[in-house]
């Protein structure tokens, strides 16, 4: 597991995900996986607390989501998808994520004003009729920040279909849009803190130029992409949190373990120190009170 720590901070994505997907093999091999989902789906059957306090623990690891097919945006897609998606986009996007196989990512947010609100989503989805065939959409829009967008099979994107509808929560629609199709442009992977990432470690800015797909691939009715997002948002906060508390639980353990192991020029410990020892505690405080205000 040592090699797949030192090949995260070395920023070497290739030799990680090569390793990764061992790792990965094994946690399904284990029944470590799918840990947010019943049994019908590849997990345990945990209730979402039981899941949140799963959730920190593999937060200690950076790698511990993905590891047990738990990680966003991933999680909260299946979560969409189990709850609307036709039999025909199980098929063909649900299982395979659900077994491990693809990796997919959400495209909402947009540079050129407040994209993460979908009352104010440029991006649109024209639907056009067709002769002798099934209606398609027309999807053409900018869309950045898109997580581990490098590397996923397909994207739900959320664009305008009704502009005209009469309450802005009722315009946009989400569509299953395979990466792959022609008119999606992946212009660049974004730095974040210095470091552009790479396949799962990465967010996106993509372009959708006259994409066009099949009206089938919509997930949920026209007009219902702002309901689908508050239901995704849902549970995904709690996957979130949980996540991050598990960040800084393992940060408060170095810190309380550099203070220790730190020695100050007369030969006592850093922790000795009381404004040190005023600093772990309220990191304490801090972290025990956003553990009860998520759970």
């Amino acid at each position: 597991r040592g090699q797949v720590f030192a090949a995260s901070f070395r920023h070497d994505y290739d030799t990680l995900e090569a390793r990764l997907a061992d790792v990965r093999a094994e946690a399904q091999a284990a029944g470590l996986w799918n840990l947010y989902l019943s049994a019908e789906h590849g997990g345990p059957g945990l209730s979402l607390p039981d899941f949140a306090r799963i959730s920190e623990a593999l937060g200690w690891s950076l790698l511990g989501h993905i590891a047990t097919n738990c990680q966003a945006p991933d999680v909260g897609n299946v979560e969409l998808l189990l709850a609307h998606a036709t039999e025909a986009q199980r098929g063909e996007f649900l299982q395979p994520l659900l077994h491990g196989t693809v990796r997919s990512c959400f495209g909402m947010t947009e540079p050129e004003h407040a994209g993460s609100n979908p009352r104010y989503l440029s991006t649109t989805a024209r639907r056009e009729s067709v002769s002798g065939g099934d209606d398609t959409y027309v999807l053409d829009g900018h869309k950045w920040f898109t997580t581990g967008f490098d590397g996923a099979a397909f994207c739900i994107v959320m664009a305008v279909t009704n502009p005209d509808a009469e309450s802005p929560y009722a315009r946009a629609a989400m569509l299953l849009v395979p990466t792959a199709a022609e008119g999606v442009e992946h212009v660049r992977r974004l730095p974040a803190m210095g470091d552009e990432g790479q396949g799962w470690f990465s967010h996106s800015e993509i372009r959708l130029h006259g994409v066009r797909v099949p009206v089938a691939i919509r997930l949920g009715p026209e007009g219902g992409g702002f309901l689908r997002a508050q239901e995704r948002l849902g549970p995904g906060r709690i996957h979130h949190c949980m996540r991050w508390i598990g960040v800084c639980e393992r940060a408060l353990d170095l810190l309380c373990r550099r203070a220790v192991e730190r020695e100050l020029s007369q030969g006592s410990p850093l922790a000795g120190q009381q404004q040190v020892q005023v600093w772990i505690a309220e990191r304490r405080a801090q972290l025990d009170a956003a553990r009860l205000l998520v759970m």
